[in-house]
């Protein structure tokens, strides 16, 4: 018997669409309408594989129904779905456990890839306390994480290795500009390029955002960071290299 995947989420034809995609594919799935049920469904995870959960529904949101699946099975592989998700959306779902977090409308492709990459993860216990910091983010299946290894040659430079849901990896350069730059530290009066985390976490934002849209690699493996939101601002003029 295959790898068993239970749904959750309210609105039947996208629950029906999920079943077909995932049983065509030799999974054994379930359904749940929402959040109360689905959780009577998994009880303490021993029969299920991983969890495919929506984010917005009546009653019990998605991220309480993944807090309360976290805490019978602290183990437990969720991959979160929904239309109205923000990156902020996401990391907050990291910290709480989240495997992965894809966005609707959901394709065949998007969410076999998640559950593959959601399965081939080893189960990892969730802190006992939701963590303020993520250093690696899980959207459409592709894995971000710093490439600390390699050299800055150019301190506008920002590198990161993209893992994608088949496991390849993927070196990825965002590109800072001087206009960027040189508009924080006009309005700030920091300079915050070379070794500042302040870019580092609004080029890894850029390169998330370009998961979270285009569901694939930025082509030749690169992005570039052409403008800073001005709300930005007082979060720069806080930070020191």
């Amino acid at each position: 018997m295959g790898k068993r995947i239970l749904i959750i989420d309210d609105e039947e034809h996208i629950r029906r669409m999920m079943r077909i995609t995932l049983e065509a594919a030799g999974y054994a799935v379930g359904e749940a309408q929402d959040g109360p049920e689905g959780l009577k469904l998994y009880g303490d995870g021993a029969n299920w594989h991983g969890v495919v959960l929506d984010q917005r529904m009546p009653g019990m949101d998605g991220l309480e129904t993944l807090k309360n699946i976290k805490d019978s099975d602290p183990s437990a592989r969720v991959v979160m779905a929904s239309a109205y998700a923000s990156i902020e959306l996401a990391v907050d779902a990291m910290k709480l456990g989240a495997t992965d977090f894809i966005r609707k409308p959901l394709t065949p492709d998007v969410l076999r890839n998640s559950i593959v990459a959601a399965l081939a993860k080893s189960p990892v216990a969730t802190p006992a306390t939701p963590q303020p910091l993520i250093q690696t983010i899980t959207m459409n299946g592709f894995t971000i994480l710093d490439d600390n290894e390699a050299p800055l040659l150019d301190e506008r430079e920002r590198r990161f290795i993209v893992v994608s849901p088949n496991g390849e990896r993927h070196d990825v350069l965002v590109e800072i500009e001087s206009e960027p730059l040189e508009f924080v530290e006009r309005m700030t009066g920091h300079h915050l390029a070379g070794d500042s985390t302040f870019w580092t976490a609004q080029a890894r934002r850029l390169l998330s955002d370009f998961l979270w849209h285009e569901r694939k690699v930025p082509p030749m493996r690169r992005l570039v960071l052409k403008s800073l939101d001005p709300d930005k601002l007082p979060v720069a003029a806080r930070w020191r290299s």
